[in-house]
This record gives structure tokens, sequence and C-alpha cells, in this order.
């Protein structure tokens, strides 16, 4: 019998669309010899829709869904189960609104409420299984000032940052501009827990700083300042594995990359170089650097103890790497990075979805229940007899 997987995309984050697209990638690229995929789409507004026109990418370029309909998420013996929202009237005259029950959760989701682990939780505390990393690893590999503090603590390089809170902004902003210009112009200026270059700018200096915080702003209550690395190249490398089971993939450099690319750049505009666009596969640098990358590739996943296939980012000035950040769900799941290595897009999703049961069974071996009656020991005031 072919397992269920529910691969949930959308939810109420800025990074909306780009996760329909990794989703309908995933959808169109899983083994449907061995599973049965379906697609849980959350609404901007926080709606679940179930339905089979969730499974075509034109119905969503279109905004029509002709046999969508809404449900609410239950849960029983390890299992998502899907209930028609019961404000639905179904009947034999009427449109009939199936129950679904979902084996394995694959979230195919990015940004806040949706890859930080708020959605993981729900399944982690019903314990259904679900690919990608746990709430714990969802949650810092969002949160850049969070992440680059685990990253240090694993003696893994950062560049020269700051960081500070949206409600401090206005109290201390002398203070912050001082010790933004310490670490020195230019400076990478981002919300701390968006992902794809939203709310991302550089400032050359203070009127471009004072702009940027306020894009940043807009966006999180925490912002995070970072030292511009001159003549950067960016290099891209996935890992995927478990705990010590780890492989890294290729190593790419995004051509045409300078200090970052902006959402437009990467998701909407269409380069009149077309050059620019491209990946360089595997990466054009020093075996040496290589294996480098690699290796601290490795020790970032296991530093934020991540689970099935995560992309972690580097700068390299020519002389030193530093640790740019992790993505837990990887736009596209990284794939590409696999290809080079003789492991296919479908063969990348089973191997996350057998991880997600590697990761459940673990989880289920756990002690989640102490007896020892303690409330009939307790005193009628409260107090321990």
């Amino acid at each position: 019998m072919k397992k269920s997987i529910g691969i949930i995309i959308g939810g109420k984050t800025v990074e909306h669309e780009v996760s329909i697209i990794t989703g309908m990638q995933v959808f169109e690229n899983i083994d449907k010899n061995i599973y049965e995929p379906r697609i849980i789409y959350i609404q901007k507004d926080g709606k679940w829709l179930i339905g089979n026109s969730l499974h075509d990418i034109n119905n969503f370029k279109a905004k029509k869904f002709e046999d969508a309909y809404e449900v609410l998420p239950g849960f029983k013996n390890d299992k998502l189960i899907l209930y028609p929202h019961p404000e639905l009237k179904s009947g034999f005259f009427g449109k009939k609104y199936d129950t679904y029950e979902i084996d394995i959760v694959f979230p195919a989701v990015h940004g806040t409420n949706v890859e930080d682990g708020a959605l993981q939780g729900i399944f982690q505390m019903n314990t259904v299984p679900f690919a990608f990393g746990s709430v714990l690893s969802s949650a810092v590999g969002m949160d850049k000032v969070i992440m680059k503090k685990v990253f240090q603590s694993s003696n893994l390089p950062v560049v020269d940052y700051m960081w500070f809170y949206r409600s401090s902004f206005e109290e201390e902003r002398q203070e912050i501009i001082k010790e933004a210009e310490k670490i020195g112009y230019p400076l990478i200026v981002k919300p701390a827990n968006l992902g794809s270059s939203v709310g991302i700018s550089k400032a050359n200096n203070l009127d471009e700083l004072l702009f940027s915080i306020e894009i940043a702003m807009s966006y999180d209550r925490k912002v995070i300042l970072e030292k511009c690395v001159e003549n950067v190249r960016e290099i891209n490398c996935a890992v995927i594995g478990y705990e010590n089971d780890l492989e890294a993939s290729l190593c790419e450099e995004p051509v045409g990359w300078k200090e970052f690319l902006t959402y437009e750049d990467k998701y909407v505009n269409k380069k009149k170089d077309a050059a620019e666009s491209k990946r360089r596969i595997p990466a054009d640098i020093e075996e040496s650097v290589d294996t480098q990358i690699k290796h601290y590739a490795k020790e970032a996943f296991k530093a934020v103890d991540c689970c099935g296939n995560a992309r972690i980012d580097f700068l390299f000035d020519g002389n030193n790497i530093f640790v740019n950040e992790i993505n837990t769900i990887p736009g596209s799941i990284s794939f590409y990075l696999w290809e080079g290595k003789g492991i296919s897009f479908k063969q990348l999703i089973t191997k996350i979805i057998e991880l997600a049961e590697i990761q459940h069974n673990q989880r289920k071996a756990n002690i989640v229940s102490y007896d020892i009656d303690l409330l009939n020991k307790m005193g009628g005031s409260g107090k321990h007899k």
C-alpha cells in the first residue's frame, strides 16, 4: 500500500509564492510508484485547503480552485487527519467532501510561520512524521541572529555583525548607529527572520543605513547588520542526512552574484544577460576551498541539529570563507546540487522522506510520560502530602 504524503505549501508568509513553486516541483517529481502525494495549501489567511485542482500550477496562476475545500487538521495514530470544515454541507444532491489520512508530512514551505518551527510544532507535538528538521533546528535556521550565535559556538567563521530590536531603535538610535559604524561601511541590513532576500539592502553611508533599517524593521522586530565582504563570491553547498551520517553535495556559485540577490532578481526579473541567471556547478574553486566548504557545511548542519536536506550558503573573498546562513528547507529542495552526484530529484525526495521516518522513530523511542500519580499525592491546598 502506498504511503500518503501531504505536501504543504503556502502559509501566512511573504515567501508564500516561492513555497508554491517548491511544493509543485516536489509533487511533480515524487515517486508515485511508492507514494500517494497530495497538496495541502495554506492560504495567506491561514485556511487549509485540499482538492485535486491544487495539483496543477496553472490553477494557482489563475487563482481558480474549483474543487478545493477547507479542511481542519486532526491527529490520530501518528497520522494527520484532514477533516472537511464543519460548516461545509454535503449530501445526496450536494458535493461530497472526503476526509484524508496523511502518513508523512512534507513541508515545502519558506519563511516565518511555516519554515521557522511554528508549523513543525503542530506535527511534532502530535507525533506525526514530517520531513526536514525539528522545531529547534527550524527555528534556529530561520533566526539569523540565533543562527550566527550557534555557528560561533561551533567555531564556524561568520562575518562581523550586530543586531537590535525594533522596539529599542528609537531610544537607542545613536548607540546602535555608533556600534554599526564601528563594524564599518558598507553594511548589509536584514530582517532577522526572513529569507529569499526579502527586506535586505546594502548601506554605504549613514543615510542609506537609516533607510535600510526602516525597510528591515517593516518586516521583522529584529534587525541584523552585517559587514559587507568586498569582492565576494557566494558559494553554496547542500547536505543530506541525519545526525552523523551526512553527505555533502557539489558546490555551486551563482553567476553574476554580487553582495546579494534581491527577491525580484531570484524569482521575478528576466535577466538581460542570460548568464546572470545561471549557476556554475561545480563551483570554480580550488580543491582545498571546496573541501573546507563541504566540511563547514556538515558542521553547520549538525550545529542546528538538522535533518533531511539543507543548503548552506557561504561567502568567499578569495582568502576567507564565512558561513552566511543555513536554509533548512531550501527552495526547489536544492535538487540541482545533487544531480552532478548522480542523485535525481525523485531519489532526493525519497531519501528525505526516509530520513523523516528515521527521525520520527527516534522521537518515538523517547519516554514522554512519567506516571507517579502526582495529583493524588497533593493535599487539598495544593501542597504535597
